[in-house]
């Protein structure tokens, strides 16, 4: 028993001189050329500074044949006084001496080092930009998944942890492109980033305590000009409207520049550097499972939803007439709509209201007036287009694209429909004239893709050519933006989209940022045609309805993307989706909804939004709840008593039957 106890012993011993011997030769690595025989200058040596094993790329990848978790190394590697962050897959045939792979410089000569086809294109890889006065190292793709970037073309990295308490890594390089996540499935972070902050200065955003925004150290900061800094590089004089309108980029790319300008220009050469993290870096590194690090999270102390029931939809009309047949009470239409929708013999009608096509206060004789001026407008513009003769069209490419197009997207257009099935259907034929002469009226956007999308609803209803033009006038002005060639619009929907769904379930904006699915990108044809694809034909013509209302917020439809993904997230998180069945799974989605269980848990998101009392700024705003500070339209006291209006409201599901004018909702 005692030489057996002794043989234990002697063993373990050996394990921990092993174990002690391993430490100090990687000490001893780190610091020093990764390859001595090529270090006859400091020109050409390289130090290795941190490496971490255990470092899994998610790779998404589209063939069955690939991985889509792929281990590696993380490390920092600096060449020639320049460090640079690197990613190397563990291989299989030299798991016990893995390099660091890495492009050489420009200018340097020779060819890349690689031991994977340099050919091959990922899905995610990193395509430099160029900007005004500045050129952006383009991250260095070594192989087929293997990068490297130099620190200082690093932007800013954002940290996370969902539910398998898992930690992760989103870099964006300054070009604006993310790198693929990292995830530590052995920890590591906390050290990785002490490494970073000897090189870069690491700075916590005020906005979301898990990005970090990243600055270089550099000692001749102080002579630069603010033109170097682009503080106004898109123009100083409408700082204060970029600002109002997107607040985030705003700050990040104007006044925090100006902030660190001043920051890395007055710290002494030699003084530590301290970033606001919960724990000071400077006390012994925590275990793999770096409790200590967790950051403030982005989700907001909302209380329980409150219980929606909907009402039934709007059937009388005349009620609402006064005299002359002007509407007496708008407000209280929009809110009956919004709260039931609206039966199928009043639509045509409403429609017309709902749309612009009528003023709400005009009155009947009025209306006839309006209806025969917009429609010897609207066949003034038809003439235009329809009298181009065949040799005109062939020196117009923009017309002859856009017809091509029209002619295309309206062959399959609701075929399914009877009013747009069969050869030679006169719905057809109006669906594509009224897409013609919209390219008159707005010859600057003219036609794009999913505009088709929208008409068909409004010309099944009106079933009148000059009504369903004009009606899809109104429509456009709302979503116009949303065809744009900058896509600007649909960008800014898709941030205010994460805003919302980071205050409701920071969870699941983990979980999708983990699976490089934090964009929302499967949520574009959702935002970009309001959900014409996702409902029935019949649900569609509700959906719309609603929210042509404007109640309760003019966003209301960025609500119901998030009912949507709120009601699949046990399947996204349970079933550990990647990128590509995340996709799949919300394409399939399509006719699977229930219209009115989404038109409650929306409404009901928005109560419980509404209700919260330290609601962040980004999140009224988006909401449309945002009140400047001078201003005084309503005290505190009046909005509580409007909550509690809106509550008891939702709970008695709107008395429909009542036309008498009530308050509108806000």
């Amino acid at each position: 028993m005692i030489g057996q106890k002794q043989g234990w012993a002697s063993l373990k011993c050996l394990r921990l001189l092993r174990c002690h011997t391993e430490c100090l030769a990687f000490v001893k690595r780190c610091g020093q050329p990764l390859y001595p025989e090529n270090t006859s200058s400091d020109r050409n040596s390289e130090y290795l500074i941190f490496e971490k094993e255990g470092v899994y790329l998610h790779t998404n990848a589209k063939r069955s044949n690939q991985d889509t978790s792929i281990p590696g190394f993380i490390r920092i590697v600096e060449r020639a006084g320049l460090p640079a962050l690197e990613w190397s897959p563990l291989e299989h045939d030299s798991r016990n001496a893995p390099a660091v792979l890495y492009s050489k410089k420009d200018g340097d000569g020779g060819e890349e080092d690689t031991n994977f086809d340099p050919g091959y294109e990922p899905d995610w890889a990193v395509i430099s930009t160029v900007k005004k006065e500045r050129e952006h190292v383009p991250v260095k793709n070594s192989g087929q998944w293997a990068f490297s970037l130099p620190l200082s073309e690093l932007y800013s990295l954002r940290r996370s942890r969902f539910s398998l308490g898992r930690n992760f890594l989103v870099l964006t390089s300054r070009g604006g492109h993310p790198l693929p996540p990292l995830h530590f499935h052995r920890g590591g972070t906390r050290e990785l980033l002490r490494a970073l902050q000897r090189y870069i200065i690491l700075d916590p955003s005020p906005l979301d305590g898990r990005l970090f925004l990243a600055y270089p150290q550099d000692s001749g900061t102080l002579p630069q000009s603010f033109d170097r800094l682009q503080f106004l590089d898109d123009g100083g004089n409408d700082l204060v409207s970029r600002f109002i309108h997107d607040p985030y980029a705003t700050t990040f790319g104007g006044f925090s520049k100006v902030t660190n300008f001043f920051r890395a220009a007055l710290r002494p050469p030699e003084s530590p550097i301290h970033t606001r993290t919960p724990q000071d870096p400077s006390l012994p590194p925590q275990s793999d499972e770096e409790p200590g690090f967790e950051l403030i999270t982005c989700g907001v102390e909302l209380g329980p939803k409150p219980d929606v029931t909907r009402g039934p939809p709007l059937d009388k009309w005349e009620e609402f007439l006064d005299s002359e047949g002007r509407v007496t009470c708008p407000e209280k239409i929009k809110e009956l709509v919004f709260r039931g929708g609206i039966t199928h013999s009043l639509r045509k009608e409403v429609w017309k209201f709902l749309l612009g096509f009528y003023p709400w206060n005009s009155t009947a004789k009025e209306r006839e007036d309006i209806l025969r001026v917009k429609t010897d407008e609207y066949f003034r513009m038809k003439v235009q287009w329809k009298s181009v003769s065949e040799e005109q069209e062939m020196r117009n490419s923009l017309l002859r694209g856009y017809r091509s197009l029209i002619e295309r997207d309206v062959n399959r257009t609701d075929r399914h429909n009877t009013f747009f099935s069969g050869n030679d259907n006169p719905g057809l034929t109006l669906l594509h004239d009224v897409l013609m002469t919209y390219c008159m009226y707005n010859f600057d956007l003219g036609y794009v893709q999913g505009m088709s999308d929208l008409l068909s609803p409004i010309l099944f209803v009106t079933q009148n050519e000059v009504e369903s033009f004009w009606c899809l006038t109104g429509f456009m002005e709302l979503v116009h933006q949303n065809f744009e060639e900058s896509q600007e619009a649909m960008k800014q929907q898709l941030l205010q989209l994460s805003i919302l769904l980071k205050a409701l379930d920071p969870e699941l904006c983990d979980f999708l940022d983990s699976q490089d699915s934090g964009s929302l990108c499967f949520c574009f044809r959702w935002l970009l045609i309001w959900f014409k694809r996702e409902f029935s034909f019949e649900d569609i013509l509700t959906l719309w309805e609603v929210l042509w209302t404007r109640l309760p917020c003019e966003n209301f439809h960025l609500l119901i993307a998030c009912s949507i993904l709120e009601s699949q997230r046990e399947e996204l998180i349970g079933s550990n989706h990647d990128f590509n069945t995340i996709l799949k799974h919300i394409n399939e989605l399509t006719m699977k909804l229930d219209l009115q269980t989404v038109l409650r848990g929306a409404e009901a998101i928005y109560l419980q939004l509404f209700l919260c009392k330290e609601l962040p700024v980004m999140v009224k705003q988006v909401l449309g709840l945002y009140v400047p500070p001078s201003s005084e339209e309503e005290s505190p006291d009046s909005q509580a008593s409007e909550t509690q209006r809106l509550l008891s409201q939702s709970q008695e599901g709107a008395a429909a039957s009542n036309p008498a004018c009530g308050p509108s909702y806000p």
